[in-house]
């Protein structure tokens, strides 16, 4: 489906851009642009692919002119480009808002003007339900890009978006810090040990954005259906692997954190197709008649649950360490540390 395409990312020096640029870069693909402000990553990839399809574009999506001119000739565009901090977002929420919303704004407006033919945007459990600045600016990027689907015709320009929780071991992410306190002869600290979170590994990150590509319509929200664990068995199961044993250290909800993330609400699971492994959550393409508010409701969304890490599949300890020994980083931390 890329032969001979030219694929954009935006953000494309992340985990999630890296992911993607490996996962295609050795097909028949034409051309991979990365898209991102950070000149010293993108010298980084340049010297460790040293592939003639990887092309690198210095900009921001804060700045519409620097992402159209990254966006001539472009046939797809994966949007992962975002502040993703929680506690950068709560301190600095303008700045969410700059670069998750205006940000997703330009790269939509620029990605309409120069035909690309289909736009990917990459959303977040905390955008369902949020409470903190982070998941709100991802929540009003997906209303942004819900909006503007409805302006174009999806024969000219698809746009649509994928939800998923935490990527395991990816940058800023708790798993890096397990393993780093572990290295370093200290406790886990851990939050709330009841806490529970999606777990997805970056090729299921990936695998989501491609089912999109292929199966979603315009405005759709896909979302994967992933298993969770507490936070208390995260750290549990990496004490095991690493043969390491000193009390987990209990430090209480940090600013801005949920007990569990959602990937469904229940407005929107009333709604979603059940596709197997994936859920589709179509748009909602009522138009400005406020009667049909006023009117109409629906007794089944007061009976409706929502899709939640507390009760998605519940990974047991042994479960939790098979999947992490499925991540390269946590397999070669492991190898080192036991030998």
């Amino acid at each position: 489906m890329f032969s001979c395409k030219t694929l954009l990312i935006t953000g494309g020096t992340g985990s999630f851009g890296n992911a993607v640029m490996e996962r295609f870069l050795d097909t028949d693909i034409k051309e991979i642009r990365i898209f991102s402000r950070d000149e010293k990553k993108q010298d980084d990839m340049r010297k460790v692919y040293k592939n003639d399809k990887l092309k690198f574009y210095i900009g921001d999506v804060r700045d519409l002119q620097s992402v159209k001119n990254a966006m001539h000739d472009v046939d797809y565009v994966f949007h992962a480009a975002a502040l993703k901090q929680v506690p950068s977002c709560e301190f600095f929420p303008l700045e969410a808002v700059k670069t998750n919303v205006v940000g997703t704004e330009n790269v939509l407006t620029a990605a309409i003007d120069e035909g690309v033919k289909k736009v990917i945007c990459l959303s977040t459990d905390k955008a369902a339900y949020p409470i903190n600045a982070m998941g709100i600016s991802k929540a009003m990027m997906e209303k942004v890009f819900v909006a503007k689907s409805r302006t174009v015709s999806p024969d000219k320009t698809l746009i649509c978006g994928t939800r998923y929780g935490n990527v395991m071991a990816s940058r800023g992410s708790v798993i890096p810090l397990f393993i780093d306190q572990i290295k370093n002869g200290e406790q886990l600290t851990v939050t709330d040990p009841n806490m529970t979170r999606f777990l997805m590994s970056l090729e299921e990150a990936v695998e989501l954005v491609v089912f999109a590509f292929q199966n979603a319509e315009a405005g759709d929200i896909m979302v994967q259906k992933s298993p969770a664990s507490t936070i208390r068995d995260l750290a549990q199961a990496l004490q095991e692997l690493f043969n390491y044993d000193k009390e987990i250290k209990v430090i209480g909800t940090r600013h801005g954190e949920k007990l569990y993330e959602t990937l469904l609400t229940k407005e929107e699971y009333i709604k979603a197709d059940d596709l197997e492994g994936f859920y589709r959550v179509p748009a909602d393409n009522r138009d400005l008649n406020y009667d049909k508010f006023f009117n109409d409701g629906s007794e089944e969304l007061t009976e409706q649950n929502e899709y939640n890490s507390h009760n998605t599949h519940r990974l047991s300890i042994d479960e939790i360490k098979e999947k992490l020994m499925e991540l390269d980083y946590v397999r070669s931390e492991v190898e080192s540390w036991n030998n």
